[in-house]
């Protein structure tokens, strides 16, 4: 009995490792999603952790803030879909 937990305690060291490995590849990926042909962009990583956003200045417009509102949602979710795709392809253990 005592064998069968020792090699439980292994398997589950050894999944951690490999889930902070993941975790490891998913900070290094960094993708950039846009929107409005690039008036605004959105940089990411594999964590869907925002770095950095870019705005142009040609889409702020004080009377028009709802469009840069819509902007800056769809550049997000564009990054985002980014981040999915690339961790489903395989490139990462798991097909996360």
């Amino acid at each position: 009995m005592g064998s069968g937990f020792s090699k439980m305690k292994k398997q589950a060291k050894l999944m951690q490792q490999q889930m902070d490995k993941i975790k490891q590849q998913l900070q290094n990926i960094e993708v950039e999603g846009e929107a409005g042909v690039g008036l605004v962009k959105i940089k990411m990583n594999g964590e869907k952790v925002v770095k950095d956003i870019t705005i142009n200045p040609e889409c702020v417009d004080p009377d028009d803030i709802d469009g840069l509102k819509d902007l800056l949602i769809a550049a997000f979710n564009n990054a985002s879909k980014k981040v999915d795709s690339q961790s489903d392809t395989g490139s990462l253990p798991f097909g996360i």
